[in-house]
């Protein structure tokens, strides 16, 4: 929490009625929660240029649960950085609806070292599940961490993958970052805070997983990410979501082998035929973003297979 600012930005993220860049305005205007709490519903409608909206709420309320929240976090170690402050990782600044505030477990992502987000299907298939793992550990291995949502399936298969590559593996909830969902990946969460990762979430400690908060949740994987790693998903699954983010935030966008082989990869097949890029091990996205490979791990990074071998001629302009 930044100095001087006390817990405003945790009451402006808490306001009812207004979208994301309407509270990062506020965020933007105020540098002390004096400032804020002063004001009348009236005074911020003004403010932000708003007509009146009749939503039940008084600053004494949006104060006293501002208080709880930064109470919670600091008894349970969790940290807390707000939209305007350095520690907050400044890709997120770049979405349309950024949180307002950040809460994390361990620490945040380095944001000098691309991230590669990998995301499937919570039922995939054992191809698609040990490619995911395979990916994962080689970027590890690169110096790449991964950010994924610590569901079960493909994500959990990620998080694991990139914790045996030597990856700061990063995991956004649809929950607060206490509550880790589902309770069979608490040791997944426990070993990416050992290792130096995180758990981050744009919900407060205490906050259950709801259905609805997923999916929002996946504009901030895709936006921690450099690139997105669509594994295997059907026709419906939540990871499309994820690209389809990427592709909005002009992120690089490939989809694994596996999930193109498999019978229900119909998500992975649709994203090929509209340009998707199909891969078929971590080299080929290490080649892509210009890492230098080496060390006693090189021939199993660069053992992607046919896909692999056309990036490499591409790289080193050979006629295959």
């Amino acid at each position: 929490m930044g100095s001087g600012r006390g817990l405003l930005d945790l009451i402006v993220r808490q306001i009812p009625g207004y979208s994301g860049p309407c509270r990062i305005r506020l965020c933007n205007e105020f540098d002390r929660e004096e400032d804020l709490t002063r004001l009348s519903k009236e005074d911020i409608h003004r403010i932000l240029g708003m007509p009146r909206r009749d939503y039940p709420w008084t600053m004494d309320a949006l104060r006293l649960q501002a208080e709880k929240d930064d109470r919670a976090a600091r008894q349970q170690g969790i940290g807390w950085a707000s939209y305007v402050e350095s520690a907050y990782p400044p890709l997120l600044r770049e979405l349309y609806d950024p949180p307002v505030a950040l809460f994390y477990r361990g620490a945040l992502p380095d944001p000098e070292k691309p991230l590669a987000a990998v995301v499937g299907t919570r039922r995939p298939s054992g191809y698609a599940a040990g490619q995911a793992y395979d990916i994962a550990r080689d970027l590890g291995r690169g110096g790449v961490p991964v950010v994924s949502g610590l569901a079960l399936g493909i994500d959990a298969m990620a998080h694991r993958g990139n914790l045996a590559g030597g990856g700061k593996t990063i995991a956004v909830l649809g929950s607060g970052p206490d509550m880790v969902f589902p309770a069979t990946n608490r040791g997944v969460a426990r070993a990416i805070l050992e290792n130096g990762g995180a758990l981050i979430s744009e919900y407060p400690p205490g906050t259950e997983p709801a259905k609805w908060r997923f999916p929002a949740r996946n504009r901030i994987i895709a936006a921690l990410a450099r690139g997105v790693l669509i594994v295997e998903a059907p026709a419906l699954s939540g990871a499309l979501i994820t690209a389809q983010f990427a592709l909005e935030q002009g992120k690089d966008l490939w989809i694994a082998s596996a999930g193109i082989a498999s019978p229900r990869g119909e998500g992975c097949r649709a994203l090929a035929e509209d340009g998707g890029r199909v891969i078929e091990g971590a080299g080929e996205i290490l080649i892509e973003w210009g890492i230098e490979i080496s060390g006693e791990n090189v021939d199993s990074i660069l053992s992607g297979g046919p896909a692999l071998a056309s990036s490499l001629a591409r790289s080193l302009n050979i006629r295959l």
